[in-house]
């Protein structure tokens, strides 16, 4: 996947939030990293409230489905949690160098990725890829992706959203954007003709944007791709102490839990994020 969602612009999530140390602050600290601008599975805002976690340094606070669940994996575990805005490229480099223990950003795992991150099981599968088109368009109507040959879609960057759009035949693939804000932008702009999306991400785009829908594809005619997402960790680290605390914490997530959080961030997912 990648990243939903509906922050502050492309340049705030360039930024690194905290300290600037290059390690985690301490064993006492689970510190994870993510984008805080892909809602419903983080955001970031200036009120308080009781799942969003400070970012430090007066950047407000982040909060969403991955807070969420990187809470309760650090409750378990008997840590205090830590979160770093991080812009989507800077999460891998990340981990890497220790800034972060793990990235929870609704990332994907898939080859590419496992060749530099060890991946947990998934902690949230979407109801699958969809597109994002102006309301009251031809777009609006369609019920397969082929339906887009010769269209204009775009997808955020250096995610598996931009990958799937190739699967249409004769597409006009738009160069792809660093955010979902901005894909929204050019959607409206009409710079494009359809973004795709993961069903939680598109509910909180149009809720935000009443001149926008959500088109659903039928069996057999929508995106061959993987809508899981997982947890990132340092690489071959899952004999470590470490990943085995934070994949036992989620194992205890059930799933009923999980969709009570999607519910709750879908929902308190601020308008215009």
């Amino acid at each position: 996947m990648k990243k939903s969602l509906i922050c502050a612009g492309a340049a705030t999530l360039l930024m690194l939030s905290g300290c600037g140390s290059n390690a985690p602050e301490d064993d006492n600290t689970f510190t994870v990293g993510m984008e805080c601008g892909y809602a419903p599975f983080n955001w970031q805002t200036t009120e308080k409230t009781d799942t969003s976690v400070d970012l430090g340094s007066g950047m407000g606070y982040c909060d969403g489905y991955d807070i969420m669940m990187a809470q309760e994996i650090a409750d378990d575990m008997g840590k205090d949690l830590v979160v770093k805005k991080v812009a989507w490229d800077g999460l891998q480099p990340a981990v890497e160098s220790g800034e972060i223990d793990a990235i929870i950003a609704g990332m994907t795992a898939n080859a590419e990725r496992e060749e530099g991150l060890d991946f947990t099981t998934p902690y949230y599968e979407s109801e699958g890829m969809v597109m994002i088109v102006r309301k009251g368009s031809e777009e609006e109507g369609y019920t397969s992706i082929q339906d887009f040959s010769g269209k204009k879609v775009i997808g955020q960057k250096n995610t598996n959203y931009d990958d799937v759009i190739d699967q249409i035949d004769g597409v006009e693939h738009v160069t792809p954007r660093a955010t979902y804000p901005e894909l929204v932008v050019a959607l409206q702009h009409n710079d494009a003709d359809g973004i795709t999306a993961e069903m939680p991400v598109a509910e909180g785009i149009v809720a935000s944007n009443p001149d926008l829908a959500i088109v659903k594809f039928e069996d057999g005619k929508g995106f061959d791709v993987d809508t899981t997402v997982s947890i990132g960790m340092k690489n071959d680290s899952k004999d470590s102490e470490l990943f085995k605390s934070v994949q036992s914490a989620l194992d205890k997530i059930s799933q009923d839990q999980r969709n009570e959080y999607m519910k709750k961030a879908v929902e308190t997912a601020p308008a215009g994020e």
